[in-house]
């Protein structure tokens, strides 16, 4: 009798975690499906502009400020928070999910809210904004798994919001970068609140969906490759860490400066305002690529893919400083749009510059080159072990993972010099205040405050 009751107690267990676990994996596979659909777009939208900068130069001057208005409008019309880059949207919905705040966090993640991102992302990378697709990734991920649980009966068995969100987004990450370890980390270290044991079952089996499914559609790829690294030189690390403080302090800087627009541009209540500002930034990015260098266009993924594996290293002194202009003037926009990939190719050319003055060899070079990847975007999004771990699966160079991690705790020590939050801290908070009814622009005022 005891026997019978234990088995059906067990089988009952079986059938609830299975029940549970259910969700999770449809809507990991239709994350991967979704992630490479997206790709694909993507990367023909960035060689479309290419193709049509190098065969009608003078054209940028009208493509740029009618593909930004275009992209702005897509999301002033149909809904604003798919701004962005759609991660600090993922972080704010995450902290909704709660029994009071539920209801709002589909304002944040929803069918429409991927529909307007994916528009606004192909026309922002058509007219040659520097944006990418890896935030934009991780808000779709995070709408397909919050619609499947939305979709649940409600006999089903109860499966936490926040897990199913935090879940999503590690797998869009994972996803879109074919980077599995670097998505386990990114929700521990940027979105988990709570210990990793709650859902380390839900976040693996998901992360693991979504990845084998986008390999499946596009093969085993690298995002990068396989630069080469051989032959350290033993004063590298000096250099790794002059490149780190560099690049985490100039990441941070732009990180602020792009919130101190975004604020500034919530006191100005002129109408036309915000178009002239979408023109004027279309403009600049066109002149900047037509007369001095069009490194600036795109998600910066052809500079990288230039410097790491080819001969010709070299960048001009003022290319980082035109990645930065580039990233902020796309993303203050309003459009969507992430700051990964821009993030990453900023810090590539500020460590071939430093590679270039100092006439290191052509590896060691790339060293400081992913040196420099990974110290920007720690310097943007304050996460250093996601940032080292998605630098390395890039390009499977684990025999420098120390160097990498050491620059990404130099860039990270730097960076809070400047403001101890990241940028995507800083938006979210902007999303939640105005969930809760408060005025995050009157709050920061026209000079964003740091604490």
């Amino acid at each position: 009798m005891l026997k019978t009751i234990l088995a059906k107690i067990y089988n009952e267990k079986v059938r609830t975690n299975v029940l549970q676990a259910f969700p999770f994996w449809i809507a990991a596979l239709l994350t991967g499906v979704a992630a490479v659909l997206y790709t694909k777009l993507f990367m023909y939208g960035e060689s479309l502009s290419h193709v049509i900068f190098l065969g009608h130069r003078w054209l940028i001057f009208i493509l740029t400020p009618v593909c930004f208005v275009l992209a702005w409008w897509v999301v002033k019309k149909f809904d604003d928070k798919a701004a962005g880059s759609g991660i600090p949207q993922v972080m704010a919905a995450i902290e909704l999910a709660n029994p009071k705040y539920n209801h709002l966090v589909d304002k944040f993640l929803s069918v429409k809210i991927i529909l307007v991102k994916v528009i606004s992302t192909l026309l922002m990378i058509l007219g040659g904004g520097a944006i990418g697709r890896e935030g934009p990734t991780v808000q779709i991920a995070g709408s397909i798994f919050r619609k499947v649980n939305n979709l649940l009966p409600e006999s089903w068995p109860k499966i936490s919001k926040k897990n199913m969100i935090m879940t999503g987004a590690a797998a869009g990450l994972a996803a879109a970068f074919n980077t599995p370890l670097g998505g386990i980390v990114f929700a521990v270290e940027e979105l988990a609140k709570t210990h990793i044991s709650y859902f380390k079952t839900a976040l693996f089996t998901g992360v693991i969906i979504a990845g084998i499914t986008a390999q499946g559609i596009l093969g085993p790829y690298l995002y990068l490759g396989y630069p080469d690294v051989s032959n350290v030189s033993a004063k590298l690390i000096v250099f790794v860490l002059l490149v780190a403080c560099i690049a985490g302090f100039l990441g941070s800087i732009m990180s602020v400066i792009i919130l101190r627009i975004i604020a500034w541009k919530r006191t100005i209540k002129l109408k036309s305002f915000q178009l002239l500002y979408i023109i004027g930034c279309g403009l600049l990015i066109a002149t900047i690529a037509y007369f001095f260098n069009d490194g600036i266009l795109g998600s910066g993924k052809t500079e990288m893919t230039r410097i790491l594996f080819t001969a010709d290293k070299h960048v001009s002194f003022i290319l980082p400083f035109f990645r930065i202009i580039g990233s902020v003037a796309s993303f203050t926009t309003g459009a969507a749009g992430g700051i990964f990939a821009p993030s990453l190719g900023a810090g590539a050319t500020i460590g071939a510059l430093v590679a270039q003055i100092f006439e290191f060899s052509a590896s060691n070079a790339n060293i400081l080159i992913l040196a420099g990847m990974v110290a920007f975007l720690t310097g943007v999004t304050r996460s250093p072990f996601t940032s080292a771990i998605l630098v390395l699966e890039m390009t499977d160079r684990h025999s420098i993972v120390f160097y990498l991690m050491l620059a990404a705790m130099a860039a990270s020590l730097f960076a809070h010099l400047i403001d101890k939050h990241s940028l995507y801290d800083r938006i979210k908070d902007m999303y939640l205040d105005e969930a809760y009814n408060t005025n995050w622009a009157s709050k920061f005022g026209m000079i964003f405050v740091i604490d």
